[in-house]
């Protein structure tokens, strides 16, 4: 037995709530304890499911009883029979923390300049104030070397909008 596996009073505990098998016929090769302590120490250290050990079955074995019984839902009935027998008990304390803590900012504040808004960017902002997005694209294509309009991806798009270059 490993140092994270099931003891023998949590797998009593266990076994009773886990779905009975309907296929009768050829003996188990793997027993749903091994399988399930593979589970368990993939989903505790979060290695990939080709590194649980052989000794809880093989690693595609573990993954498909996890899967299946992750689709049927059998998790969530296991959490929340165990939750609940705890609640009758007593050894839950539903109290709720509210932790405000966490402060969101813009998508785009991780690599602002460290004065404020950049001077580049006011600059461009300045420069296609006004003017339809078309305007801006001949103008792009026309000068991408200058300092007022910087390049993007457009800057190779034909100038061919009836206005002239300035």
């Amino acid at each position: 037995m490993g140092r994270g596996d099931l003891t023998n009073g949590q797998w009593a505990r266990l076994e009773p709530l886990l779905p009975q098998g309907i296929k009768r016929g050829r003996p188990l090769v793997w027993m749903r304890r091994q399988l399930i302590d593979g589970i368990r120490r993939r989903t505790r250290t979060g290695a990939p499911w080709r590194d649980v050990p052989e000794r809880y079955g093989p690693w595609d074995r573990v993954y498909d009883l996890f899967r299946r019984w992750q689709r049927n839902r059998i998790w969530a009935r296991i959490v929340t029979q165990l939750q609940a027998e705890a609640d009758a008990k007593g050894l839950i304390t539903w109290d709720v923390n509210v932790d405000s803590t966490v402060c969101r900012t813009h998508q785009h504040a991780a690599g602002a300049a460290k004065g404020g808004i950049s001077k580049g960017t006011a600059r461009r902002d300045r420069c296609r104030a006004g003017r339809s997005r078309a305007w801006t694209l001949a103008r792009r294509a026309d000068q991408h070397d200058s300092p007022c309009c910087r390049a993007g991806p457009e800057a190779h798009v034909r100038r061919d909008y009836g206005r002239p270059a300035r």
